[in-house]
């Protein structure tokens, strides 16, 4: 097996023995990363005299000694020192002492090393002690450059954190400002972990590479892991991403989660966001913006059902399943109304999902719900909200104005949310 640490420097000969160069980086197509098998690199970069970078295929040398020669005329080698941007990761430059993800144990690694078999393929990273010690140590006293096989994390399962080799060039946005380089999408890998993992690496990096983290998930994958972050860890990424990308991401979270966000931005940054947003997305988010952070209204989300008290179980639960596909909304209620097409309206009960599970599916929603319903009014201070979800064991409760008009509900998890200490909320002052 090779390391690279100790192939960097390894002196390259033509066929007439005289030297060509040094190998001072390998090359690998950014399509083998995030594969299941090991990854094949296209060249071996060879730094010749004055400088002049060689590309040289692995299969055009052969080891003799401590020393590579090649196997085809020299002639047949080429001059460029690089291939399309962002098609090849340089491993020495852009991975070798660089953060990765170990997609497998959900965390970040640094390489101390990268393993390479003796067929070129790149058979995975070392991130142990003895990595680094092979690094300050000469060849010889480890036994030459092709040891045994020791222990690493198979190339299949890291994830590369954005090098400049995979990211795009920055352009400013409209006012001027340079906005993040934007990183390839992930492997499957990254993006099949709990949102919860994602957020829990993206915790271990700079603000920068978070932010390429977030920015190369789809959509709601990336909302999804953006409500797992802190607030203020959310604030810095959302402010090294180009705009664009943020409002796609934005208006893919829970409008109560958005709204918290962009209550912590600057003004004018959260109004472009706003204005960059679909129209309904942006009056919900912006609606919410109006209450402020220690009353209910400041809690609640608008995401939630209402149907008509003579809806069927059958359509209610329908209605349920739709909303999930729709907008991954899950909720544990239904609010019955006299008239589900209007803006306004006011609560005449409430379902619970285990109620409609367990009924007839012709029986009417006025037959099961609930009359009495538990509520709370926008200006209700947060904690008693909370006490009042323990008091009655709620998933939810909704917000209802003093007119009797539904206004959002307060999920059960940022009623929690309230009684944990100050420094571990998530939730920042309203600035507007």
């Amino acid at each position: 097996m090779l390391y690279l640490s100790q192939l960097l420097g390894t002196p390259v000969e033509a066929q007439n023995h005289t030297r060509l160069g040094k190998i001072i980086d390998v090359l690998l197509p950014v399509t083998q990363v995030g594969q299941q098998e090991p990854a094949n690199p296209s060249t071996l970069l060879v730094e010749g005299a004055e400088d002049q970078p060689w590309r040289v295929p692995p299969g055009a040398v052969a080891w003799q000694d401590d020393i590579l020669r090649l196997l085809i005329p020299l002639e047949q080698l080429t001059t460029q020192p690089e291939a399309a941007a962002g098609q090849e990761i340089y491993l020495a430059r852009e991975v070798l002492d660089k953060q990765v993800i170990d997609i497998q144990h959900k965390k970040t690694v640094r390489v101390n090393d990268i393993c390479m078999g003796d067929d070129w393929q790149i058979l995975g990273i070392d991130n142990s002690t003895v990595g680094l010690i092979r690094r300050l140590a000469p060849a010889w006293l480890l036994g030459g450059k092709r040891q045994g096989v020791g222990a690493f994390i198979p190339w299949a399962h890291i994830e590369l954190i954005g090098t400049p080799a995979l990211e795009q060039p920055v352009s400013a946005d409209q006012d001027g400002a340079a906005g993040a380089p934007s990183l390839r999408t992930p492997s499957g890998h990254l993006a099949e972990l709990h949102p919860a993992d994602i957020a829990e690496i993206v915790h271990q990096l700079t603000a920068g590479q978070g932010a390429r983290l977030i920015e190369g998930l789809d959509n709601e994958t990336a909302a999804d892991t953006m409500e797992e972050i802190d607030i203020d860890r959310q604030r810095n990424i959302l402010e090294n991403i180009q705009p664009e990308r943020a409002a796609d991401i934005l208006q893919a979270m829970g409008p109560d989660e958005a709204a918290d966000l962009l209550a912590s931005l600057p003004e004018e940054r959260a109004s472009q966001l706003l204005h960059l947003m679909n129209p309904e997305e942006s009056e919900e988010v912006q609606e919410l913006l109006e209450y402020a952070a220690d009353t209910a209204g400041g809690l609640m989300t608008t995401d939630y059902i209402v149907l008509n008290q003579d809806r069927t179980v059958t359509e209610a639960l329908d209605a349920m399943r739709q909303n999930i596909q729709d907008y991954d909304v899950r909720i544990a209620y239904i609010y019955c109304v006299a008239d589900e097409t209007q803006d306004e309206c006011q609560v005449l009960g409430v379902v619970s999902l285990w109620d409609l599970l367990i009924a007839q599916p012709s029986q009417s929603l006025q037959e099961l719900m609930e009359t009495d319903v538990i509520s709370v009014e926008p200006e209700t201070d947060p904690r008693a909200v909370a006490e009042i979800m323990a008091k009655y064991n709620l998933l939810a409760v909704p917000v209802i104005s003093k007119a009797g008009i539904l206004e959002g509900v307060v999920t059960v998890d940022d009623a929690l949310d309230v009684l944990l200490p100050t420094d571990r909320r998530r939730k920042p002052p309203r600035m507007y």
